[in-house]
């Protein structure tokens, strides 16, 4: 635990100008970002006297070991440049939303030559018109099926798409008259495309101008003595309007606007958004936080817009958006909606009428999800800290294991020996950390010679990282045998789940210590474990094993295991730890061992990718036919040069079979020429035809 006053910058040192600023932990992590009107005045009331503070802003500024700022022109630009690092570095102490689930939109693809509707979820791509969001996928299914009738728009994958082409044959939505079929010309790409535009305009809440549009059609029709064109007319009103009715007006005069509530108690926090457009409630979704720092209604609401709007543009962001209390000051962020909408957006809490009135909604719906959040055990924060104590006082650590790390060893009969890393923080998962290794210094099966090697690399590197102060220069892992850094195997990545980190405050590989390491296992991994430890002179970082048999945590040195109770919840968050390393080690191993069982003479010759692979087979129609061909005919192949045929060639006579392939089932001696266009021979692999019946011998 550091001393604030140990790093309180010196008097004067701090500019009093807007600005951002960091506190960063002993490894040089960022755990906390901040803006503030005035740098000096913000900074000064963290170094006060520590019983003064909140208690989780003292965890804070005694967890860190120095503090940075940055100044900016203006508060906008704080608010900017404060969600960017937020995004960035992932920092524990901040107030970050987790969203309770993935929701989905109805998306148009108006980015396509022919435009598509489907169900998207996810990052939103540029070009593709969102509507949404949903609380159920099968809310927006139903909404399209019934708006296909008037707005045939194609919901067709590519694939179905391409073949429709090729046949000539539209699909069956085609033939009842739900889809236009520009896949066989039955219209062009321009009245396509306009269709699509009218389909998202009705979507957008212009829905007036098409039923006017319909009514005057079934009328002509009807006065035409056309009664068959007339009733299919006043089906699809009839459908319009029952697909209005999915969501019934709340606002008058055709408002868009977002309201926000939250519902909020000491620890946590829920947020819940309606999205109204033309009036009509269009999508809803909620958040949950653990308030990690002290924090007004109005910082939370602060918060939720960054995540609501922090990579939205456009229309995307609503002229009014309605919050129950104003972040303060509340200038800079209404002028910071207003770059991103490109409009004036109204930020403002609603006082009377139909807005205070579906604010109440919106607030019973926030209250609701809070409620249900608390009954979820392990994301209580009041339970995850109770589980971290009860490990401490388990194993007589001096304090409560923030961050825990869990390795487990997975293969199969000896083969593919792979071993997995998963990261605990707080309590909470940690995917983004995670890592997996290949058993590189031997062969064979020894799950405590190979926890040995796994904890030895991890914290060699943890070394190596701590010597360079910070200056990484993305080595891979040296293994046991002495294999040079730099130099990875053939399919090693060491399990990098995520993009490239750098020493910037962003956890980088195996730069971070954990206050505990886990191991699936009982005594003999356990040892292993320690064993590896003492060797690389590193004795602040403690070990415990969870054997499955009994669940019981096994320390270096004892003779009898530690005994949780059963209804622990130390035991509880160990259990979890230890499961989600077993299910990441498993993952890991089928993976490949399936790569293995799909690999062929092709995947030995260095360079040579899917693409190419894929262009041989298809241009000689097996690997024995390729064997047999000259180094001038594989040159023949788009993309293949001399040098890669040479290559090629030398590695097909390297792996020609002595003798012909046989299926160990029936005795029958498999011909080559059968196409293959995985990138192997068919017969050049017997362990490939095997069941997959010996999963579950995987361990």
């Amino acid at each position: 635990m550091a001393d604030p006053s140990s790093y309180r910058p010196r008097p004067g040192e701090i500019p009093d100008s807007p600005g951002v600023y960091r506190f960063r932990d002993e490894h040089r992590r960022v755990i906390y970002v901040g803006k503030a009107k005035s740098l000096r005045q913000r900074l000064a009331n963290y170094f006060q006297d520590l019983t003064n503070l909140h208690p989780r802003t003292r965890s804070m500024v005694t967890t860190a070991a120095s503090v940075e700022w940055t100044v900016v022109s203006t508060e906008v630009e704080a608010l900017q440049l404060e969600y960017s690092w937020i995004k960035e570095y992932d920092p524990r102490f901040n107030v970050k939303y987790r969203d309770d689930k993935s929701y989905p939109y109805l998306a148009v693809t108006m980015n396509e030559e022919f435009p598509r509707v489907q169900v998207m979820r996810g990052h939103k791509k540029k070009g593709v018109r969102y509507f949404g969001p949903y609380a159920h996928a099968w809310a927006i299914r139903d909404t399209v099926d019934l708006l296909l009738r008037v707005f045939p728009v194609r919901t067709c994958s590519a694939g179905v798409f391409k073949n429709a082409e090729r046949t000539g044959r539209p699909c069956l939505l085609g033939y009842i008259g739900k889809c236009s079929a520009p896949c066989v010309g039955r219209i062009s790409p321009e009245d396509h495309y306009e269709l699509a535009e009218e389909f998202c305009d009705f979507m957008a809440g212009r829905t007036g101008t098409y039923l006017r549009r319909l009514e005057r059609q079934m009328a002509e029709a009807s006065d035409e003595m056309e009664y068959e064109r007339a009733a299919r007319l006043r089906d699809d009103v009839g459908a319009l309007k029952k697909a209005m009715e999915k969501n019934a007006v709340v606002l008058a005069d055709a408002t868009d606007a977002d309201l926000i509530a939250v519902a909020e108690d000491e620890l946590e926090a829920a947020v819940q958004i309606f999205h109204v457009r033309g009036g009509r409630v269009r999508g809803q979704r909620g958040w949950v936080t653990d308030k990690v720092e002290e924090i007004t209604t109005g910082a939370l609401v602060e918060h939720a817009l960054q995540q609501l709007y922090g990579e939205e543009t456009g229309d995307s962001v609503p002229k009014e958006v309605l919050v129950p209390a104003l972040p303060d000051p509340v200038e800079p962020v209404q002028e910071w909606l207003t770059v991103r909408r490109g409009a004036n957006v109204s930020l403002r809490i609603p006082q009377r009428g139909d807005k205070k009135a579906l604010m109440e909604t919106v607030q019973r719906n926030a209250q609701q999800a809070l409620v249900l959040h608390k009954t979820k055990r392990a994301s209580d924060l009041t339970t995850r800290s109770r589980a971290l104590e009860e490990i401490a006082d388990a194993l007589d650590l001096d304090s409560a294991p923030l961050r825990i790390e869990c390795y487990d060893i997975s293969h199969l009969q000896g083969d593919d020996v792979v071993a997995s890393m998963v990261v605990f923080e707080d309590g909470l998962q940690r995917k983004n950390e995670y890592r997996r290794f290949q058993i590189k210094g031997f062969a064979g099966q020894d799950d405590v010679r190979s926890m040995h090697e796994v904890i030895t690399r991890r914290f060699r590197r943890y070394l190596a990282e701590k010597e360079k102060s910070g200056e990484w220069a993305g080595a891979e892992d040296t293994p046991v045998d002495g294999t040079p850094a730099g130099v990875p195997l053939p399919g090693e990545d060491d399990g990098i789940i995520g993009g490239p980190k750098d020493d910037d405050g962003r956890p980088r590989k195996f730069a971070y210590p954990p206050q505990l390491v886990v191991v699936d296992g009982g005594r003999p991994q356990v040892a292993a474990a320690r064993r590896a430890l003492d060797e690389l002179g590193i004795d602040d970082i403690a070990v415990c094993g969870l054997a499955k048999r009994l669940e019981e945590v096994w320390v270096p040195g004892e003779e009898d295991p530690v005994v949780l109770p059963r209804s622990s919840e130390g035991l509880y968050l160990l259990q979890r730890v230890r499961d989600e390393a077993h299910r990441f080690a498993i993952t890991y191993q089928r993976a490949k061992r399936a790569k293995r069982l799909r690999s062929g003479p092709l995947d030995e010759v260095p360079g040579l990718g899917e693409t190419r692979k894929q262009a041989l087979i298809k241009h000689f129609g097996s690997v024995k036919r390729l064997r047999a061909a000259t180094i001038e005919q594989i040159q023949e192949v788009p993309g293949i040069g001399r040098k890669t045929a040479e290559t090629i060639a030398v590695a097909l006579a390297r792996s020609a079979p002595a003798a012909p392939a046989v299926n160990t089932a029936t005795g029958e001696i498999i011909d080559e020429e059968e196409p293959d266009t995985t990138g192997g021979s068919s017969g050049e692999s017997v362990s490939a035809g095997l069941p997959d019946d010996r999963r579950g011998q995987e361990t």
